[in-house]
């Protein structure tokens, strides 16, 4: 069984290993990019904010 080489989750092109799991240093500033800029974000279950008949 021959596994089917990584793509970069950015552009598409093979994966360079310097870069892991990018192609290039441009990919992976482009996605550190995203997060800077709050383009990905890691979903939570945040609880209510309490109202005054709970205090």
């Amino acid at each position: 069984m021959t596994r089917a080489a990584p793509s970069c989750p950015i552009c598409g092109q093979p994966v360079n290993q310097t870069f892991r799991p990018f192609c290039s240093r441009r990919c992976a500033d482009v996605d550190l990019g995203r997060w800077f800029s709050e383009d990905y974000r890691v979903p939570t279950a945040e609880p209510a904010p309490p109202t005054e008949q709970e205090n």
